[in-house]
């Protein structure tokens, strides 16, 4: 879905309105397998994906981890950077020839009291990314691999066809070699 028809659908703006948002977000076009922005970097983009797949990511003494992975029609935020000040400690990667829309925040700020709604949407928007961030800790912290496996595969199914297989093992937290044993023995099941 494009950039404005995702505000007009989350938003129901007038098309003016939605129009006034919409050129705040500039298009980029990113290579599959560019990193567009290094872990521990300062930015203050929001990115919006319009077509593939990103992945963001960190690094652990000097292994490369996934942390998550956002397609089509979400937005990606470092929210360290933006509210806390401090460098984001995640890395952003495109796993696929992707399109996204990239604002600045402060170029959005002023957006909150011109645009009517728009600030309960981005609002909307960080309670979403915090409530990712808050599965992916109940995740790791509480289930087994094999159960976070499973609620990939219910959640985002799509996200086994499109990453690689070492992307999506350390976004488990599990070796490529454990994954493997896990996908033989759900196809035996």
């Amino acid at each position: 879905m494009e950039l404005l028809g995702y505000f007009q659908q989350h938003l129901s703006l007038p098309a003016g309105l939605a129009q006034s948002i919409e050129p705040v977000f500039k298009h980029q076009d990113i290579k599959k397998g560019e990193i567009f922005l290094q872990p521990d970097n300062r930015s203050q983009k929001v990115c919006f994906i319009e077509k593939g797949l990103i992945r963001t990511y960190y690094l652990k003494d000097g292994k490369d981890i996934t942390h998550l992975f956002f397609a089509e029609n979400r937005f990606s935020v470092p929210l360290e950077s933006i509210f806390y000040d401090r460098p984001s400690p995640y890395g952003w990667e495109a796993l696929e020839n992707s399109h996204i829309r990239i604002a600045q925040y402060k170029d959005l700020e002023p957006m909150f009291e011109k645009v009517p709604g728009f600030e309960k949407l981005i609002r909307l928007l960080l309670i979403d990314v915090i409530d990712v961030f808050s599965e992916r800790l109940y995740a790791m912290q509480f289930q087994s691999a094999q159960d976070r496996y499973k609620a990939l595969i219910e959640k985002h199914p799509d996200i086994l066809l499109r990453a690689p297989l070492g992307h999506i093992a350390s976004y488990l937290g599990i070796t490529q070699q454990t994954l493997s044993v896990i996908r033989a023995a759900k196809f035996r099941d």
